[in-house]
């Protein structure tokens, strides 16, 4: 199951973490994060162990999608030793958010 990140648990969670980590950027009342969830939610039981895979409600969680320039939803952002790698804005299938993973990971 995926994590919840919030302004509180964004610096343990994600940028110390030992592992690379996907950060969902999403809200309540978007379409394609909507149809995004199920993915991000399969890929975070087939990747355990791997990669952490998280969600982080903008609205909630304001200062981290600020601090990270969110200005579209979904945005997906890949996090390796502190750092983000890769940004993805938009829905994407399961296929190609799994590529984007495979990429980083050792």
């Amino acid at each position: 199951m995926e994590l919840k990140i919030t302004n509180d648990n964004f610096k343990t969670e994600v940028l110390e973490s030992e592992l690379p980590v996907l950060v969902d950027f999403y809200a309540d009342w978007c379409g394609p994060c909507k149809m995004m969830a199920p993915i991000i939610n399969a890929l975070a039981s087939e990747y355990d162990g791997r990669f952490k895979i998280g969600k982080c409600n903008i609205e909630e969680e304001m200062a981290v999608a600020k601090n990270y320039n969110v200005m579209s939803i979904p945005t997906l952002i890949i996090f390796q030793n502190g750092a983000a790698k890769e940004t993805i804005i938009g829905a994407l299938s399961k296929n190609e958010l799994a590529d984007k993973l495979n990429e980083h990971l050792h």
